[in-house]
């Protein structure tokens, strides 16, 4: 697969033959169905949930619901809220809900001697202060709002998020999210000289089901292999559809023996079970190359390429096969 190109600062540039990343919304009505898939069965709801939504930042859009106690905010995948950007300290700050009554919380936000502070409203937060709707965390460069949510609201933010970041088809994240992800988890990678591994998966012979059983048999494909890599990921992970029938699997924290068993058991899991086509069982198998970060790859790119090399090698090599690149065995 060809390198996506770059740009004089290191951004990923538009593939002109690349299909359109992010899935437009033709109609309303369009987005009413996915709304009344989300929407409780009398399609109302009171507000009963407290949430921070990005207005900026990389993860623009998402809502981080919060939990009653401690809600801890940082760069670290152990964390409640993980926030991927080099200015957030690893254990940033934190948000304790409490109760203050029936039905009636209190939310606390308190910096945990962070690197470059908390700032609520614009002001630095150098003591615990009470939070109200309404009120903006700047943490690095997300800002993130408090807002009392209820479900028709929340669905409301994770259908125009679903609609801009995700494959339709599979649940994945779609080629221009993942590749922008990609590129923030490296440069968080290399600045702290953290691990961090890459998979790039590819269905073997997958013109061969849409030419024989036809798209929609494809389509059924697709989707069922979607829903493999989902259940083989941690929560952490990341996986996109960047092309056809091409994925891509970022690992952050992950040293390449801990993603070569991923990737295996990925192999495995969609070597072994056969899936039901209407015409009957197919048997559909993936070669996958593996590759982590190394002080050589100046950039996303270059570590994408050996993991590129490394998927051409297992195809090479006969298919239905996880091979890992040269320079990290």
């Amino acid at each position: 697969m060809p390198i996506p190109p770059q740009d004089d600062q290191g951004a990923w540039k538009d593939d002109p033959d690349a299909p359109d990343p992010t899935v437009p919304l033709h109609s309303w009505g369009d987005m009413e169905t996915a709304l009344r898939k989300r929407m409780p069965e009398d399609g109302h709801g009171e507000p009963s949930e407290w949430a921070l939504v990005v207005y900026a930042g990389t993860n623009l859009g998402r809502v981080f619901l919060l939990q009653p106690g401690e809600n801890i905010i940082g760069r670290s995948p152990q964390v409640g809220i993980t926030l991927l950007d080099e200015e957030v300290s690893r254990v940033h700050s934190c948000l304790r809900m409490e109760p203050a009554g029936p039905g009636v919380a209190r939310i606390l936000l308190e910096d945990l001697q962070s690197t470059n502070g908390t700032f609520l409203n614009g002001v630095a937060v150098d003591s615990p202060r009470v939070l109200i709707p309404g009120d903006r965390i700047s943490i690095g460069s997300h800002i993130l709002k408090l807002v009392a949510m209820d479900p028709l609201e929340r669905a409301f933010h994770e259908t125009l998020l679903d609609q801009s970041t995700k494959d339709p088809l599979t649940g994945l994240g779609n080629r221009s999210a993942t590749l922008t992800e990609l590129q923030s988890r490296f440069e968080l990678s290399r600045r702290h000289n953290r691990p961090i591994s890459v998979v790039m998966c590819d269905l073997d012979h997958f013109k061969k089901i849409n030419d024989h059983y036809g798209h929609g048999a494809g389509d059924i494909v697709l989707a069922g292999f979607g829903e493999r890599v989902r259940q083989n990921l941690r929560g952490t992970d990341l996986a996109g559809r960047i092309g056809g029938e091409e994925f891509l699997l970022v690992l952050p924290e992950t040293e390449v023996d801990g993603a070569l068993l991923l990737a295996e058991r990925l192999r495995a899991s969609l070597s072994d079970t056969p899936h039901l086509l209407p015409s009957g069982p197919v048997k559909v198998t993936c070669s996958l190359g593996v590759a982590q970060w190394i002080a050589e790859d100046r950039d996303a790119g270059a570590l994408l390429g050996r993991a590129d090399e490394a998927l051409y090698a297992a195809k090479k090599a006969g298919r239905n096969r996880v091979v890992v690149a040269q320079t990290n065995r």
